[in-house]
């Protein structure tokens, strides 16, 4: 899944859940649920979500809303082998990059 999100370093969770097309309360439930995504909180206790959360949150919805997995099975995935995990879903996000930029090309054509 190709994400459209400004370069910056913190985002509000209300930009999150625009960018993945998900309620917040998602946003908040898979937060409580998966150890890898831990956003900071402001004084407001308003939450504050990195670069590093929302791509942990992206292979998340990958593997739970893509791919199928149960929370269970997603939670299992992530612990079994995190590293063939991510460094797979690295790949798949970097030639989905590659695809928006072509078709952005193709339609400039």
């Amino acid at each position: 899944m190709y994400v459209d999100l400004p370069e910056k370093r913190y985002y509000k969770i209300g930009e999150v859940a625009k960018a993945f097309d998900v309620n917040t309360s998602l946003v908040r439930f898979w937060e409580k649920e998966f150890d890898i995504i831990k956003p900071k909180k402001n004084a407001k206790g308003n939450r504050l979500f990195t670069q590093e959360d929302v791509k942990n949150f992206k292979l998340i919805f990958n593997l739970v809303k893509e791919r199928g997995f149960t929370l269970d099975g997603a939670k299992q995935k992530l612990k079994e082998n995190p590293e063939t995990t991510v460094s797979n879903f690295d790949i798949i996000s970097r030639l989905e990059v590659v695809k928006a930029e072509l078709n952005k090309i193709k339609d400039q054509l």
